[in-house]
């Protein structure tokens, strides 16, 4: 049987109804599901850093996490610890140190390796700044084999994909609802 979910009616099984919801509404809806996930839409602009570790590991945990509560404190603590992990390399020399889990309390070896497979693509795309990484993201062929490589680490989606961008400083507003943390709702 279908579910059905109606701005203002409820949950309907059985035979099709028609939802009151629109496209005027969806905007009304967004603030509520972004809210759920620990994205204040009022006062959030952009989100970036100008750390590539900050980065790399934001990009990476914040697949169905809540930002402010789970991601944010997280990278600024890995920004306070490593301030020298804001290149590419300054990042791998601590990450080789085997301390990332420490620094930023994660214990899941999953989300772990993702932060290393990405490195070592940006490594092998000769990224070492967050100012390269926007340069790259926007030259359109460079982008494109940036993407290319990145989509081929697990649990890179497109949507990470484009919220690197947001994180690197290429897109700000309406780009951070899509992208962060709504990315993989059930």
């Amino acid at each position: 049987m279908p579910l059905i979910y109606g701005a203002d009616q409820p949950l309907w099984r059985g035979t099709w109804k028609y939802s009151v919801m629109t496209m005027d509404n969806d905007a009304a809806n967004t603030p509520a599901l972004m809210d759920s996930h620990g994205i204040d839409a009022s006062i959030e602009v952009s989100r970036g850093w100008d750390h590539i570790g900050a980065v790399i590991v934001d990009a990476t945990l914040q697949r169905r996490q809540n930002y402010n509560e789970t991601v944010k404190p997280r990278v600024v603590a890995l920004v306070a610890a490593w301030p020298d992990a804001a290149t590419t390399s300054g990042f791998r020399r601590r990450l080789d140190t085997g301390k990332l889990s420490e620094v930023i309390s994660w214990p899941s070896p999953g989300r772990l390796a993702q932060i290393e497979d990405i490195t070592r693509v940006f490594e092998r795309e000769g990224i070492e700044t967050v100012l390269e990484l926007r340069g790259t993201l926007g030259d359109q062929t460079k982008s494109a084999a940036l993407r290319e490589s990145l989509a081929l680490v697990r649990h890179v989606s497109p949507k990470t994909l484009d919220y690197i961008g947001v994180l690197s400083g290429i897109s700000a507003g309406a780009d951070v609802d899509q992208a962060a943390g709504i990315e993989d709702l059930p």
